[in-house]
């Protein structure tokens, strides 16, 4: 399989085949120290809206595989602060990178960006759209602490309305025939064009706002915190503050073998007394950025096939 010059912008753009090999690939990465695999190029990273797992793991990915990295994580120490398009600055980057990853406020910017390049734009989240880079290492996690990605009862819990990395999740899991319950405030429920996708597909969910009515069929739980940033409106978004809050005494309503994930950062919807806990893997997830971006950056680049 041949991922050279290839954008990644959404997990959409990913055949099932594709997802699986490029979790083999993360596999390898992570059983092997390649430190000169990427040795020579340059990763440009541009974030225009705040990162600090996605920024840094792709960061520490390309440097472990021998290559360099440039880029910003404030806008207002570039030409951007001054009226420069996005296309032109995504032009005049590609002349000096090799690949670029770039995270940014508004939907469907990736897209764009990779119209206006001619080298491979990586999407570290647009908006409220997708996160697809998240979503394969959420793919890995799940692999390795389950064991399989097949037929698995997974949950989705909090802001599933402005959730980019459920969204994507949710895509990826629909080709694994797992069936989904979406837990959330009414006013956070997962959009509706989404779910008549996986009605059109015959996917099974179930949608709920009382996590403790589904929590024992769960395999897996994707917990999300409530964005604050994503609500137009603040007074909505103290509605819904807090709507959850996942502590010790959840462990007496779910199967023993039940793997909490959690994209991270979290506010006060996780308590850290679950953090020592077996079915907490959240912190090994964002561990896990590594090898599947040193994957996706090799593959992308032409290092590995």
């Amino acid at each position: 399989m041949d991922f050279k010059g290839r954008d990644i912008i959404s997990i959409r753009d990913f055949k099932k085949d594709e997802i699986l090999y490029v979790l083999r690939m993360a596999k390898g990465m992570e059983e092997k120290k390649l430190p000169e695999l990427l040795k020579g190029k340059v990763l440009a990273t541009l974030f225009f809206e705040p990162s600090t797992r996605t920024r840094l793991s792709f960061e520490s990915a390309m440097s472990k595989l021998g290559g360099k990295v440039i880029g910003f994580a404030d806008t207002s120490i570039t030409s951007i602060s001054k009226g420069e398009s996005l296309s032109d600055t995504i032009r005049i980057v590609e002349g000096y990178s090799d690949a670029i990853v770039m995270r940014h406020p508004v939907e469907g910017a990736a897209r764009l960006a990779a119209e206006a390049a001619s080298i491979p734009i990586i999407n570290g989240g647009d908006g409220s759209n997708q996160h697809p880079t998240q979503t394969f290492l959420d793919l890995y996690t799940i692999l390795k602490t389950k064991k399989t990605l097949n037929n698995l009862h997974i949950g989705f819990l909090g802001d599933l309305k402005y959730g980019r990395t459920v969204h994507s999740l949710v895509d990826a899991m629909s080709h694994f025939n797992a069936r989904m319950y979406f837990i959330s405030p009414e006013s956070l429920r997962m959009p509706e064009d989404l779910l008549e996708e996986l009605k059109a597909k015959g996917i099974k969910f179930v949608e709920e706002t009382d996590l403790l009515k589904v929590s024992g069929s769960l395999d897996v739980l994707y917990n999300t915190r409530i964005q604050k940033e994503r609500f137009p409106d603040e007074l909505e978004y103290k509605k819904v503050k807090g709507a959850y809050r996942l502590d010790k005494g959840f462990l007496s309503h779910i199967k023993p073998d039940l793997k909490i994930l959690h994209p991270l950062p979290r506010v006060d919807e996780l308590s850290p007394e679950l953090d020592s806990t077996p079915n907490a893997v959240y912190f090994e997830q964002a561990k896990n950025g590594i090898p599947v971006r040193e994957a996706l950056l090799a593959l992308v680049l032409g290092a590995v096939k």
